[in-house]
């Protein structure tokens, strides 16, 4: 993970630490299950296999760009749902 990355990593999770303290072993398992679904998932991969070729439009890497946000954005949830179940021995 470069520099950036990690900075930015660290950013959101500090941002999101207090929902992270709202979380229910439910919710948590529920969260750390969520996957994109296939459609989504489908262009996602699309998005990557042109983003690796040099091949992206203006529009398309601020859609790329806004996939990989989310997902950050949803790792660092999926990580503290993740942490809570592992405390309460509830994986």
């Amino acid at each position: 993970m470069d520099q950036l990355s990690e900075h930015r990593t660290i950013t959101l999770a500090r941002f999101l630490e207090p929902i992270g303290r709202c979380l229910t072993p439910d919710v948590a398992r529920a969260l750390v299950n969520l996957r994109a679904d296939p459609s989504a998932q489908t262009r996602i991969d699309e998005l990557a296999d042109k983003c690796t070729e040099g091949a992206l439009s203006a529009v398309e890497q601020s859609e790329y760009e806004t996939y990989m946000h989310a997902i950050d954005f949803l790792a660092v949830l999926q990580a503290q749902a993740r942490r809570l179940l592992e405390a309460n021995g509830a994986t």
